[in-house]
């Protein structure tokens, strides 16, 4: 059954984060429709080898049009939790208790959303702290899945085990 999936994202993500978790949510049949500010624009990986054209500006999109969140890593997690639409965005997801994928620093916006307290995820090693200090059971592992919903990694390394369990999830 095909999911919908909301993916949050602006400029300097990690390019092989999105473009590689994308590619395999959409060869599983699911369609990923990527959010930022405004629709039509086109947001560049911090890697410089790749983009990503928005299909949905934040005020066009309801969280309950969507069946999952895909939030991937770089720098984009860190700006768009600056702006509240994004953070209550994905605070609907973890609170409607819908599938929830994020790699490296994609769990800021949860972090700042308030939603990981009790939970068992991992993240980039520079978020460790903010994970542990916003309530999270860390482990440093290639991918932790809590509770049927939440779907976290660390680095571009653990791609491939973040795939399989976001896609195993959506099942």
């Amino acid at each position: 059954m095909m999911k919908k999936i909301a993916c949050l994202i602006t400029n300097d993500f990690e390019d092989s984060e999105y473009l590689e978790p994308a590619r395999a949510f959409s060869e599983a049949g699911h369609q990923v429709i990527t959010i930022e500010k405004e629709s039509g624009k086109t947001v560049k990986g911090k890697q410089g080898k790749a983009t990503a054209k928005i299909d949905k500006g934040i005020d066009e999109v309801n969280p309950q049009d969507f069946d999952a969140l895909f939030l991937p890593g770089g720098f984009s997690p860190d700006q768009l939790r600056a702006d509240d639409r994004f953070v209550k965005f994905s605070k609907a997801f973890m609170d409607e208790n819908k599938p929830v994928l994020a790699i490296c620093h994609g769990p800021q916006l949860l972090i700042t959303a308030k939603t990981l307290e009790g939970r068992t995820a991992t993240g980039f090693k520079s978020i460790q702290v903010d994970l542990e200090n916003a309530g999270v059971n860390f482990k440093d592992e290639q991918v932790v899945v809590c509770g049927n919903q939440l779907v976290t990694s660390r680095n571009p390394n653990d791609i491939p085990a973040f795939n399989r369990e976001s896609i195993n999830l959506l099942k």
